[in-house]
């Protein structure tokens, strides 16, 4: 269970430890790809990368920073530099380890794109690409166990947010159209059409500047609009957007029971062969007692007639004498 453990920390793929063909092909390979392969899923080489990125984010910060680029833009670049060559020495070396297998896992494919974008060449075509070389701060996301969890867990909350998603589509189109028939002459830039009132409407749903910005106005021409505002709000930013969060949170416990499920299972499977084991030795020792016990009756079966033997012979020695 400790080895299931740390190689899920370490960012193994989940191709080598979930199907044991892939395991023994690699523990087969040669000597090299298998040290080369415990360092990488060494728990020191994953926090030495873990303070990299950390180090790397802080870099990309103070570049945006003129008068840090002022004071020390030259050690800047080389640092940013050695960090992207270790970085891609990183992933050279899952490569070479991993194989085809390096593309089974999707935090893989993750940082080999991050890495990618930030060996662009600088040049004015890929300046937008170049722009996305903050994504390495991202690193940090597959690389630490527990982001790792939260990201597993908002994406298998997508199918279960389809249905909300609709039904919140649909209550946009049924409120952009009534404020479009309802306030669209007064207030054509808030709800002059369907889109510019879906548009004021999500401003509401937000709750940034609704009242003073749209309702109060809007209420001075129409007294009685907060009977639409306020349903709006309350069916919008306190009913369907609780859904949402109530999915991720179920998603996010659904995934803890699964992994406490495997882990049970793993550690009753552990406590299984123990048992085994001990009911093995346990039938030893009986059958060693049983010997042993044996063995003494044989014992005490063949001393019995040569103790009465001696006993007789005890008193005509002691005449003779």
């Amino acid at each position: 269970m400790t080895e299931v453990a740390s190689s899920k920390n370490a960012g193994v793929p989940q191709s080598e430890t979930a199907y044991g063909a892939p395991e023994a092909e690699s523990m087969n390979g040669p000597p090299q790809a298998r040290g080369l392969r415990a360092v990488l899923e060494s728990k020191m080489f994953q926090r030495a990368i873990t303070t990299l990125i950390i180090v790397n984010a802080a870099i990309l910060g103070l570049e945006t920073s003129a008068s840090a680029m002022a004071a020390a833009g030259e050690l800047l670049v080389l640092a940013d530099r050695a960090i992207i060559a270790v970085f891609a020495g990183e992933i050279l070396a899952k490569l070479w380890v991993y194989r085809r297998r390096f593309f089974a896992d999707p935090w893989n494919l993750f940082d080999f794109t991050v890495v990618a974008i930030s060996l662009v060449p600088a040049s004015a075509a890929f300046s937008v690409l170049r722009a996305l070389r903050v994504l390495r701060v991202l690193r940090l996301v597959s690389v630490v166990p527990s982001m790792r969890k939260v990201v597993q867990a908002l994406l298998g909350a997508i199918p279960g947010m389809g249905s909300i998603v609709a039904l919140l589509g649909l209550l946009y189109y049924v409120f952009s159209v009534m404020a479009t028939r309802l306030f669209g002459a007064s207030f054509p830039d808030w709800f002059g059409t369907i889109g510019a009132s879906a548009y004021s409407l999500f401003q509401i749903m937000t709750l940034e500047s609704w009242s003073m910005g749209i309702v109060r106005p809007v209420m001075e021409v129409y007294p009685y609009a907060w009977a639409f505002f306020v349903p709006f709000i309350l069916i919008t930013s306190f009913a369907v957007l609780n859904l949402f969060i109530a999915i991720i949170v179920n998603a996010m416990q659904s995934q803890h029971d699964e992994e406490n499920k495997e882990a049970f299972a793993e550690f009753s499977k552990q406590s299984h062969g123990d048992a085994q084991r001990l009911e093995d030795d346990l039938k030893g020792l009986r059958e060693e007692l049983h010997q042993l016990r044996r063995l003494l009756e044989d014992q005490r079966a063949g001393g019995r007639p040569l103790n009465s033997r001696s006993s007789k012979e005890a008193p005509g020695a002691a005449q003779g004498r």
